[in-house]
């Protein structure tokens, strides 16, 4: 979601680095609940499913509010072509879960501030890269080559390489989703409609993916599931984004995107902790690179 900084917007206090953290924390769990749920429920239906129901809870909340539901106000076709990429972005990380760690997702897909970095340069004259972001750039690439090539040496490694590119392919489509918005009536719109947008995108292509490939025979229901289910629909899809806009209407939004990097450290580590999930060395040094070109090209002193 792409924010103007205000004059009234404040630089970060403690309250609001510590909801940072807690969001990078949820984010970064997003993906090891989708895998752990994985053996009871496709991780496309999951992700379809609650992005369904998410999509009612942030209705409701705009009705509560009073804003506008209207479909006239402008913002239909930048609406209709984010929604389709931002279900694209999940629906090939929900397939390429079914191939490739949690950690491995996480890394991959967050090589989206990268790509969208390198759109606005391109697009836009006041975000051209500077000679140091170009830099960033570069080592962000590296990284990404030595992290994918490490799956060539590990024991199913032709299902890490899939899993893989998927996740690099759900970077570029986040981040095409984002110059969209950035670009199109979206970017001055309430930010509980374009989330609404991006949601029942979401929900529209994946649940009728799901129904296509028979994701909706043979589903182990229990409590746990259900659990899960309810904690990336309420926690993650719904209260985590309604969070964030929140932030970005308080305070900079160049400060907060610094945080941004703590999302796939801690997939990484929750998938290790919860899943037992390995780690090559070639792509703890991958991850590591993209990490660090991530931090420099969102480094703007």
């Amino acid at each position: 979601m792409s924010t103007t900084d205000a004059p009234i917007r404040k630089p970060l206090d403690g309250f609001a680095a510590s909801v940072m953290v807690c969001l990078c924390l949820l984010w970064g769990l997003q993906q090891v609940a989708i895998k752990a749920a994985a053996p009871q429920m496709n991780p496309v239906l999951q992700v379809g499913l609650r992005s369904f129901l998410a999509a009612l809870l942030v209705a409701g909340l705009m009705l509560l509010r009073r804003e506008s539901l209207s479909l006239r106000d402008g913002t239909l076709r930048a609406g209709i072509l984010v929604g389709l990429l931002f279900g694209g972005e999940f629906l090939v990380v929900a397939w390429g879960l079914n191939f490739t760690t949690a950690g491995h997702m996480a890394v991959f897909l967050y090589t989206a501030p990268i790509f969208t970095a390198l759109g606005l340069n391109w697009r836009v004259k006041s975000e051209r890269l500077s000679k140091r972001q170009w830099w960033g750039v570069a080592l962000a690439f590296i990284g990404i080559v030595i992290g994918y090539s490490g799956s060539f040496f590990v024991p199913g490694g032709q299902n890490l390489l899939l899993g893989d590119a998927l996740g690099i392919a759900g970077g570029l489509l986040w981040a095409a989703t984002t110059l969209v918005i950035r670009g199109s009536s979206l970017s001055e719109a309430p930010p509980s409609k374009t989330l609404l947008y991006q949601l029942a995108g979401a929900s529209a292509l994946l649940l009728p993916a799901a129904f296509l490939r028979g994701n909706f025979d043979g589903i182990g229901w229990s409590w746990g599931l259900v659990g899960n289910l309810t904690f990336q629909t309420v926690v993650i899809a719904f209260a985590s984004y309604l969070f964030w806009f929140w932030l970005l209407r308080k305070y900079l939004a160049t400060r907060l995107s610094i945080f941004s990097f703590l999302t796939p450290l801690f997939g990484v580590a929750l998938g290790v902790i919860l899943l037992k999930e390995p780690l090559d060395p070639r792509f703890i040094i991958g991850a590591v690179l993209v990490l660090i070109g991530i931090s420099v090209v969102n480094r703007k002193g």
